[in-house]
């Protein structure tokens, strides 16, 4: 059984407060082991013809390199340059693929302690919500299955049930993540000084010092070093 963090022993004292109480979570290294590349790396596998597949995967496989310094640099960066492989995309296909996406190769990834962990939040009666850079078509499924009421994600933007390479509204990545999180504070009536959040990676160190109870999970080195810092709990899962 997972050992929650101290202070979510505590979550029935703080749901009295006046305002409601959240946990927010990051998903890519968080509560699953895969990532956005995992995830167009299956698209570009199973598109409709073999010169396809195979031009998509050569060309992702040799852009991994420019896509890890990318990722180094700025996980805003990132995304935005990412995402543009979408271009051309059916929306139908996608939305159809991502299902199947999900049951192939992101269920068997999720952590068994990342289950108990929104398990043990949502019998504490905090509010669940994704904050993920992923695609919400692919983050949906996710959130049916562990119990999750809201997402915050991407949004491919389509033209005539096609993908434009480009993303509706504002890109979910570092300090947006913390601007969406305050807005659905206001919406929702949500004290952030209560709630938690929860994540990996150093670029999201906005979303986790916006709240009152940050937790880090699988840390990488540099979060690692600045939870120590703040004493904020180090959640090792597998």
């Amino acid at each position: 059984m997972l050992s929650a963090p101290s202070h979510l022993d505590s979550a029935p004292q703080a749901c009295q407060h006046r305002r409601g109480v959240a946990a927010f979570y990051d998903l890519d290294g968080t509560l699953c082991s895969t990532n956005v590349v995992h995830a167009y790396g299956y698209f570009a596998r199973n598109a409709p013809t073999l010169g396809a597949t195979l031009l998509k995967t050569g060309s992702l496989v040799a852009s991994l390199p420019f896509f890890l310094a990318a990722d180094l640099y700025s996980r805003k960066l990132f995304n935005d340059v990412f995402y543009r492989r979408y271009q051309g995309e059916s929306e139908d296909r996608l939305k159809m693929m991502a299902d199947e996406l999900f049951e192939e190769v992101v269920r068997p990834s999720i952590y068994r302690q990342g289950r108990e962990l929104v398990a043990q939040s949502r019998r504490a009666g905090h509010t669940q919500v994704l904050v993920t850079g992923a695609l919400d078509l692919l983050a949906r499924p996710v959130a049916d299955y562990l119990g999750i009421d809201h997402i915050i994600a991407n949004e491919l933007e389509y033209v005539k049930g096609y993908a434009t390479g480009q993303l509706r509204g504002p890109l979910v990545a570092g300090a947006t993540k913390a601007a969406r999180m305050r807005r659905f504070a206001l919406e929702h009536d949500v004290e952030l000084d209560d709630c938690f959040a929860y994540s990996d990676s150093m670029s999201d160190y906005p979303m986790l010092a916006v709240v009152g109870k940050p937790s880090v999970i699988n840390p990488d080195r540099r979060l690692k070093r600045t939870a120590r810092q703040y004493d904020w709990p180090i959640l090792r899962f597998s």
